[in-house]
């Protein structure tokens, strides 16, 4: 992602700068995702790509396809054990959809240092598996596998594993 997402900055003309204050994004968090030292969150990304103009797959590094039809095969992925809390994108906007949806394994409340994100549009959780945490301005959710939850997305959440590496969520967000 940083080779792309540093590609994607430059053509569009923006400096870091540019681009933390357009996103809330922080110029040192940018930098370290240009470096390739961390990957971005699900609600980062959204962001990111909407300053560039660009899709969240064009910011991953995915052609683009006119096709409607679109199969992700899962060792096209991001491989999951690179870092705890990096999503693996696993369905688009690419063909015209309104939808992306990634699997994340989130890390551990002790080790998560990030704030709480939000983005535009309707997020549905599922836990595929673990137990998690969903933060929210006004409560907390613990979730085990199976369950679910709806929101939107501009409401500041953040999700930790209540159970190690198990954890694992389905992230599908509604875009527009």
């Amino acid at each position: 992602m940083s080779l792309n997402f540093k590609l994607l900055r430059l053509r569009a003309n923006l400096t870091l700068e540019e681009v933390a204050q357009a996103t809330g994004v922080t110029r040192g968090y940018l930098s370290k995702i240009e470096r390739g030292l961390v990957k971005p969150s699900v609600g980062s990304a959204l962001k990111l790509a909407k300053v560039l103009n660009v899709s969240v797959d064009e910011l991953f590094g995915d052609a683009e396809t006119g096709d409607a039809v679109i199969v992700t095969r899962a060792k096209e992925g991001t491989p999951q054990d690179t870092l705890r809390g990096t999503p693996r994108l696993v369905a688009s906007t690419r063909g015209g959809h309104r939808m992306v949806a990634f699997v994340m394994r989130p890390g551990e409340a002790r080790e998560q240092s990030h704030p709480m994100s939000h983005h535009e549009g309707d997020e549905l959780l599922f836990v595929l598996g673990g137990r998690i945490r969903l933060e929210l301005p006004s409560r907390v959710e613990d979730l085990e596998q199976g369950d679910a939850v709806q929101f939107n997305g501009v409401v500041p959440h953040k999700i930790t594993s209540l159970s190690g590496d198990e954890a694992e969520v389905l992230i599908v967000i509604r875009v527009d």
